[in-house]
């Protein structure tokens, strides 16, 4: 049955971005249609044992597949199209709409994953429209951000117009002169924008956020002191940033190495597509580095977020086979520490230090600057789209509510915004907004076999937090020991010398087996499952009781047949065809 006007809705769920910084995505639906907005990750916290992405619980895309239009892509940051190939990987999306320098790193990322067969790459224009589905039709409008070729969009549905600003700030000076298209934002003020759903990042910080070419004099200073190599890091997608190391590299004659896939990625495309513009003999291959003095060379590296594999990271270890550090280099960290990295960043800048390097960051060297809105920029936000319904999101909750005050302060009621989570199913019509719904919105962790559950990531915790204990034992058919058991503690701090442990176990095992043999061996079969669960929460019981921690148990039970043979006269002992463990 179709809805009137009057009380047709929108539903607006956001799958994560929300109360964190990171895997944004975000569903539109109106009645049997589905469109996404992003689909990003985000990356592990320290208690996330051996992963190597997060992404947000998409069980309910899962769930109406069928619904699926189509996705719109505002820009390239991971955060914002680093799902999508796993994603695929569970439901087909017909039709995926972004940037050409979104297009081309997704459709690398598709390749290599396998799905590029699972769904359709069409580039856009600014100012251009597709249609999705028969509801939904989404105009590109062209904004400032701290990467190539980024994007808001307005997306026009039965109920009215939704301006979704993905990241953004105001840069009125863009290195490469791709200014925002602020005329276009305030046209749709005029017309009437229904809900604005706006970047919260910056939030708390007060004025405007400085344009990305603020920084070039002081990275030129930086080029102009250093006297011997550079390591240059920032973000791999800044593109803009890139650009300005690249052009400053030629100016003071030195040649390039980059060094990390994802770095040397994103410059091969934005070459091509014109975002970057240097010749092809600035750059050289690391293994002729050394053929340049040391005041001609410079290396572009991942690794300004401190992630462990990183090349910045394990030069700083000194584990990098090509590069070591020494006296008269000059490491330039041009980003700041997302929330959760600093710890390992400030670790790097000391084994850097250490090693005889001079390292430049922080921000009163102002080498680095954001790509998110702060107040100012996101009162003219509000101020040229003149919503009458308020969204926050891409922030923590005190971001969210700090964006929201900031709203109220600009004329809109309280009672026309909600501050929502993950999962929340917004209800938008004409006359109001309100959360009706929640659907699942976890999330969903990856490493290099597959999904990591939960229990797996439980038990992974505990190993780092306890350690593990091994136990061997070889049980006959008859119920007893044929060997004393071997006990090895790996991660365990304990003060109990090792023959008390082995003399305990051995106790141990023998009580389990002479209390409860009967139960598992009835007539003539030996249930050796039940034998391995018993003795194991019996040594689970020992470990906590002497331990008074929580350690991992791991049993090796080695089943030997004892039954007499008849062939020679003498009993021989068999191992029988397995180890139950």
């Amino acid at each position: 049955m179709s809805q009137s006007a009057a009380t047709a809705a929108l539903k607006i769920i956001p799958l994560g971005g929300l109360h964190e910084i990171g895997k944004n995505t975000c569903v539109f639906e109106f009645q049997d249609e589905i469109i996404l907005l992003d689909a990003g990750l985000a990356f592990p916290t320290d208690g996330m044992h051996g992963v190597n992405i997060v992404l947000p619980d998409m069980t309910y895309l899962r769930q109406n597949r069928d619904k699926i239009k189509g996705m719109i892509v505002t820009h390239g940051h991971e955060d914002h199209i680093g799902g999508i190939a796993f994603h695929l990987k569970q439901f087909d999306i017909p039709v995926i709409y972004g940037p050409r320098l979104a297009m081309a790193l997704l459709q690398g990322k598709l390749e290599e994953a396998g799905v590029a067969d699972r769904t359709e790459l069409r580039t856009v224009q600014p100012r251009e429209m597709v249609r999705l589905g028969k509801n939904f039709l989404v105009e590109y409008i062209r904004n400032t951000h701290s990467i190539a070729d980024s994007f808001s969009v307005a997306i026009h549905t039965p109920i009215g117009v939704i301006i979704h600003t993905g990241d953004f700030k105001f840069d009125f000076t863009p290195v490469d002169g791709e200014c925002f298209d602020i005329q276009r934002l305030a046209e749709h003020g005029e017309k009437g924008v229904l809900c604005l759903i706006s970047d919260s990042t910056n939030s708390e910080v007060p004025g405007h956020t400085p344009s990305e070419r603020s920084v070039f004099p002081n990275l030129d200073r930086a080029f102009s002191q250093a006297e011997g190599r550079i390591i240059f890091t920032t973000f791999a997608s800044s593109v803009h940033r890139l650009s300005m190391a690249l052009e400053l590299a030629q100016k003071y004659g030195r040649v390039v190495s980059v060094l990390g896939r994802s770095m040397l990625n994103v410059i091969a495309h934005a070459r091509q597509l014109g975002y970057i513009r240097c010749p092809d003999d600035l750059f050289v291959p690391l293994h002729m580095t050394h053929k340049y003095p040391d005041h001609q060379v410079m290396y572009l590296t991942t690794g300004s977020q401190g992630e462990p594999l990183s090349a910045l990271t394990r030069i700083s270890m000194g584990e990098h086979n090509k590069i070591k550090i020494r006296p008269g280099d000059t490491v330039i960290l041009s980003a700041h520490p997302i929330p959760g990295n600093t710890i390992a960043v400030v670790n790097m800048i000391d084994r850097l230090m250490m090693q005889g390097a001079k390292v430049i960051y922080g921000r009163e060297q102002g080498i680095h600057v954001s790509g998110h809105a702060c107040q100012e920029d996101q009162k003219l936000m509000l101020a040229l789209t003149k919503p009458k319904f308020f969204l926050p999101v891409h922030g923590e909750h005190r971001m969210l509510v700090k964006h929201a005050q900031t709203a109220q302060s600009m004329g809109i009621p309280p009672e026309n915004m909600v501050i929502i989570d993950n999962g929340d199913v917004v209800e938008l019509t004409r006359d109001s907004i309100r959360v009706v719904d929640k659907v699942p919105a976890g999330i969903e962790l990856l490493d290099r076999g597959g999904i990591v559950k939960a229990h797996v990531l439980q038990e992974r915790q505990q190993l780092a937090e306890e350690g593990i204990i091994t136990v061997a034992v070889a049980v006959g058919t008859d119920g007893t020991l044929k060997a004393t058991p071997e006990v090895h503690l790996r991660g365990v701090v304990t003060a109990i010398e090792p023959q008390a442990w082995q003399a305990w176990v051995h106790a141990t095992v023998e009580t389990a087996l002479s209390d409860r043999w009967s139960e598992y061996a009835r007539n003539g079969d030996i249930d050796w499952a039940g034998v391995k669960a018993h003795i194991e929460r019996e040594l689970v019981r020992l470990v906590r009781r002497e331990l008074q921690g929580n350690a991992s148990v791991l049993l090796l039970l080695q089943p030997i047949d004892v039954t007499p043979t008849v062939t020679t006269g003498i009993r021989r002992r068999r191992s029988t065809a397995s180890v139950v463990g």
